[in-house]
């Protein structure tokens, strides 16, 4: 993967976990909680989703080209309605409601508990979806799991030490519309290759 895919990658996945409910998880779940704690917890599982959306996304370049193409072109078009159609108000209740659990006690069970919040939240998430289309359309599943990875752990970051400041600063809106736009325009320009396949 070149040094502009890396990055690319990173900046889009970045981009796309800051207006998503496990950003809002992380920082709620810091206000009970010590910070570091909640993001160790929180990059350790994304992390491990990272891994398994590159593992999923492995299997599908396994697909002959042109179903590969149509499933891929089909995600990322999914990823751009999913930008388009959730209201911020619902990602900012479900993130809330995620990050119920009490303060713990001991800083393991702090760990634990972001990295149960974070793991679980992100099981079919936008980020893992569109890091499954990543690795297909790259042929790259070690690239796009540290450009991954490396994004998401400085998501967890931001969120527990500084998250609500950090919305004040960046509008969710925008990030989802640039994110809508650069994932439609990937939809149909891999749609378009398996359609002249």
């Amino acid at each position: 993967m070149s040094p502009g895919t890396f990055l690319g990658v990173m900046a889009l996945m970045f981009a796309l976990e800051l207006p998503d409910k496990t950003m809002i998880a992380t920082i709620v779940m810091s206000t009970r909680a010590r910070p570091r704690h909640v993001a160790l917890g929180a990059a350790a599982g994304f992390v491990v989703q990272m891994a398994i959306a590159v593992t999923a996304g492995r299997l599908i370049t396994l697909l002959p080209p042109t179903a590969r193409d149509v499933v891929v072109g089909l995600l990322f078009l999914g990823g751009a309605i999913y930008l388009l159609a959730t209201r911020e108000r619902d990602v900012q209740r479900e993130g809330e409601r995620e990050a119920e659990p009490e303060r713990a006690a001991s800083p393991w069970r702090e760990i634990s508990t972001a990295f149960g919040v974070t793991f679980l939240g992100e099981f079919g998430d936008l980020t893992q979806i569109q890091a499954v289309s990543l690795t297909a359309r790259t042929h790259d599943a070690l690239g796009v799991f540290l450009a991954g990875s490396l994004a998401l752990s400085v998501v967890a970051y931001l969120g527990a030490f500084g998250g609500r400041l950090l919305q004040r600063w960046v509008p969710t809106r925008v990030i989802r519309m640039v994110g809508a736009s650069v994932f439609a325009t990937l939809g149909v320009i891999t749609l378009a290759q398996a359609a002249g396949a």
